[in-house]
């Protein structure tokens, strides 16, 4: 069975599951689209025509429109409450369309919108949970020794989905999702759970403390922010694994550089998450601890260091490995975007503003919102320094709007230093249409 005809197949699966004919399905997807405001749907019969096109052996796809209703009917079970996580209904739907070839951009386009349903609906972690992982978080947390591993990698999976969400939703939300994950796993260790799933529980406790750090250091509780770290830290100790060592001490120095004057604290935590990451087994992460380290000295302006260090940098990003335990912790898109705030710092910014461009147009997945924000802004501050004021408020008005959606802290500290660097200009009418939009947009 090739991919096409075994993603038809699964549709046809999910649809006889729930004791749906094809008239049945096609009047639940006129309602749901009634429901959301869409535009009303063909005669039912014409709907039925189209589903039976989609689970035929020469399936075609469902169009947008059709594989946004059937994400809603899926992501429902039939018992009337939602349900994403691992082995769901919804998920198995993803990965029929996957089948059918479609992309992995728009899967996760509609991912997130069914993420951003349940969050407006008031739904959170059960939601995310793989459906019968809510019972066996219930029983765990009533005794530890009945926990098994499904619930533990449920948990895991609700902290793996909220960071995908990162750039997607605004912060204060995603911290609203994961706060219940991080005190099931504080709940669980706490009871003393089975010594098979210690190390994997607190592998999840150690990833969701992480990103809790990042969200409150993102909603502006650097207390808070801090504890959660230290946290992570304490955690990651225990597991002899020094890569997660790296992982929490480079989110820990980003927070800290960006939060604080004084970078000398922010120094020494990129030193640990070197010399951690060096003796770790992923390349990706002591690229990413160069890349960040390469910063601080080009900070300083120590412009020999920064360069060695980027030069290590780039040496892990274009070896070939086999067994990179964090695929897609970084990459060149990024690595270019540190390689031009050095160039502001310590080089020329008219390569500096070629680097951010490059990077910036790389950055396309939701995730990469956020990031994708500041490299543009810092793209707009090397055009400020080349004297091309007016291009580099082009640049910003594109960037507060999309800062809007999420919230982000360090897109509102850069824009904030590059609304600064337009002093000079201040009396020009396109910087008061910026400050407007500022005002207008984030209230500042």
């Amino acid at each position: 069975m090739d991919s096409s005809t075994a993603g038809a197949a699964a549709l046809k699966r999910l649809r006889t599951r729930r004791g749906l004919s094809l008239a049945d399905m096609a009047r639940a997807l006129t309602q749901i689209a009634q429901g959301l405001g869409m535009p009303r749907l063909p005669q039912v019969a014409s709907v039925q025509r189209s589903i039976a096109r989609w689970e035929s052996k020469s399936a075609t796809m469902p169009d947008e429109r059709y594989q946004l209703l059937l994400a809603y009917l899926y992501a429902t079970t039939p018992g009337g409450s939602r349900s994403l996580g691992a082995g769901s209904d919804f998920a198995q739907y993803l990965d029929a369309l996957g089948a059918l070839g479609e992309s992995e951009h728009r899967i996760a386009e509609l991912r997130s919108t069914l993420v951003r349903a349940v969050t407006d609906d008031g739904g959170g972690l059960f939601a995310l949970l793989a459906p019968r992982t809510g019972a066996g978080l219930a029983q765990g947390l009533a005794d530890s020794s009945l926990l098994d591993a499904e619930t533990v990698l449920g948990v895991a999976s609700v902290v793996a989905d909220v960071n995908a969400q990162v750039g997607s939703l605004p912060f204060v939300r995603l911290q609203l999702m994961l706060a219940p994950a991080l005190e099931a796993c504080r709940r669980l260790m706490a009871g003393g759970p089975p010594e098979p799933l210690l190390e994997l529980l607190r592998s999840t406790r150690v990833e969701a403390a992480t990103l809790a750090g990042r969200l409150a250091f993102e909603t502006r509780d650097d207390a808070v922010s801090r504890a959660l770290y230290e946290e992570a830290t304490r955690e990651a100790a225990c597991l002899g694994q020094p890569w997660r060592q790296a992982t929490v001490h480079l989110s820990h120095a980003l927070t800290v550089l960006y939060a604080m004057p004084d970078i000398a604290y922010a120094a020494r935590l990129v030193e640990r998450a070197v010399r951690a990451a060096e003796c770790g087994e992923s390349r990706l992460l002591r690229a990413r601890a160069h890349a960040l380290q390469a910063e601080v000295a080009a900070r300083w302006g120590q412009s020999r260091q920064s360069s060695a260090a980027l030069g290590l940098a780039w040496y892990d990003i274009e070896r070939e490995s086999t067994d990179e335990p964090l695929p897609g912790a970084f990459s060149a898109e990024y690595l270019r975007g540190f390689e031009g705030v050095c160039q502001l710092y310590v080089g020329d910014p008219a390569v500096a503003h070629d680097q951010f461009a490059a990077s910036a147009g790389a950055l396309r997945a939701p995730r990469q919102n956020v990031q994708r924000i500041i490299v543009t802004t810092d793209q707009a501050l090397a055009r400020i320094q080349l004297g091309e004021a007016r291009a580099a408020v082009d640049l910003l008005h594109e960037c507060v709007t999309a800062a809007a959606s999420t919230g982000g802290r360090v897109p509102l500290i850069r824009l904030r230093k590059a609304r600064q660097e337009l002093r000079p200009w201040r009396q020009d009418d396109f910087v008061a249409d910026l400050d407007d939009h500022l005002m207008d947009v984030l209230g500042r």
